[in-house]
């Protein structure tokens, strides 16, 4: 990583699709090796989900998810709200989560 700034971008990805299938892990994978190409490394947390609950409509939703995290030295703001949109539509999501935050290497 070049000196300044550092970011550490997570993405939080349902493990089942809008319609309740099961995300194949090779999915997973290959976006895995697609992130890894573009910024020559990635880190996934599938096999142990998270959960996440929300409420909605006055229920409390509830959703397994991984997450997969890339460091970057700078953020590319249109790659992510792509890949995001590409999320939501492929994995038919109201909202997939993408963030990030400055890191200081220790």
């Amino acid at each position: 990583m070049t000196a300044g700034p550092h970011f550490l971008v997570e993405i939080l990805l349902p493990t089942a699709a809008g319609d309740g299938t099961l995300i194949e892990r090779e999915w997973f994978e290959q976006l895995l090796a697609e992130l890894t190409a573009k910024f020559g490394g990635a880190t996934s947390f599938v096999r142990t989900p998270g959960e996440g609950l929300w409420h909605s409509g006055g229920e409390t939703q509830r959703d397994n998810i991984a997450v997969i995290e890339v460091m970057v030295d700078r953020l590319e703001p249109e790659f992510w709200k792509a890949l995001r949109a590409r999320f939501e539509r492929e994995l038919s999501q109201q909202e997939v989560v993408i963030r990030a935050h400055e890191i200081k290497r220790l």
